[in-house]
């Protein structure tokens, strides 16, 4: 597999990488198990992907401990990202910045996922009760103690202001600006796909002029980009897309001429290649510093993401992503 770069601190890591949330958290959760997900993380490295993104609220703690099981039969092979910083209660989610508990998060991790150093430690959300230059140096300090190679911070939540010219990730770029004082940003972790591109507007120049490597997260539109999902399907009530104003029967129908459209261009490089790695390579198209996340819960899905690095869109195949409608949500 091509070959990545990430950040000042020049991490390698293969094109694509495998997102292991949903093998134990939010998504589908009755048809999570955890041999199969065992078998998942295995046939991604196999199939040449290295980066392994993980947090330790996804279970909570239970995705830390499947891959760290995975961890034990292959850590050379593999390039770690995890997170800190974000607690979960029975029905809430709250940030915990505070130096103290950054440095025992991160004793956990590593003995949860069975190994000496964490090569991206990634801020998951910054506590707004605490000074985030504080939280940084703490995560800078593990790198000193050589748990930690690098650093991260997650955008993934960032919302903007629905006022027309807002930018969606304008608190982010301020928080990096002023932890870049600190400690060198490796990457950052941030939506970006053909169902949701906001973060080309400044997010990712902001990181390509600075070398910080740019991990897309939900390249495949939380699974709608797979052109698997059928409108009015359903979800199962804990999973998130069941409230998720893009996902209703509505939407979901009014958006089928982006997965058409995506399936157009498959067609074009060949009857084995899907929606779902045409998305994918679009992604990567967006800069030599982007590696996408997508997440999977099953080999062949693994395996066809990682494949995803090998197609390789034309011109015309830009061109005709470019003129896709954009994609509406219930507040259309």
């Amino acid at each position: 597999m091509e070959r990545r770069t990430i950040g000042a601190a020049a991490l390698d890591v293969g094109a694509v990488g495998l997102g292991c949330m949903p093998m134990s958290w939010a998504y589908d959760t009755s048809q999570q198990r955890g041999d199969r997900s065992l078998r998942t993380v295995h046939a991604a490295l196999d199939a040449g992907v290295t980066l392994l993104d993980t947090a330790d609220m996804y279970g909570p703690f239970t995705n830390e401990l499947l891959v760290g099981r995975a961890l034990k039969e292959r850590r050379a092979e593999a390039f770690v990202s995890t997170k800190c910083g974000l607690l979960v209660g029975d029905q809430h989610v709250v940030a915990n910045g505070r130096p103290s508990y950054v440095r025992r998060a991160c004793d956990a991790s590593l003995r949860r996922l069975q190994t000496d150093v964490i090569d991206l430690y990634q801020l998951h959300r910054a506590d707004p009760e605490v000074p985030v230059e504080d939280t940084w140096g703490a995560m800078a300090d593990l790198v000193s103690a050589g748990k930690v190679r690098a650093l991260g911070l997650c955008a993934v939540g960032a919302r903007a202001s629905r006022r027309g010219g807002s930018d969606r990730y304008e608190g982010t770029i301020r928080q990096l600006e002023r932890i870049q004082q600190v400690f060198p940003v490796s990457a950052v972790e941030a939506e970006l796909s053909v169902w949701s591109p906001e973060a080309l507007r400044r997010l990712l120049p902001w990181c390509e002029a600075r070398g910080v490597g740019f991990l897309a997260a939900m390249p495949l539109g939380n699974g709608f980009l797979t052109g698997t999902l059928t409108p009015g399907g359903g979800f199962e009530p804990d999973d998130p897309r069941a409230r998720h104003p893009r996902f209703t029967a509505e939407m979901m129908a009014a958006n089928q001429p982006v997965v058409a459209g995506l399936r157009r261009v498959a067609a074009r490089h060949g009857e084995e290649v899907t929606p779902a790695q045409v998305a994918l390579a679009w992604t990567l198209r967006q800069g030599p510093h982007v590696v996408p996340i997508p997440g999977a819960k099953r080999e062949a899905w693994a395996v066809e993401n990682a494949r995803a690095a090998e197609l390789r869109l034309v011109a015309a195949d830009l061109t005709e992503i470019a003129g896709l409608p954009a994609p509406r949500g219930s507040w259309d």
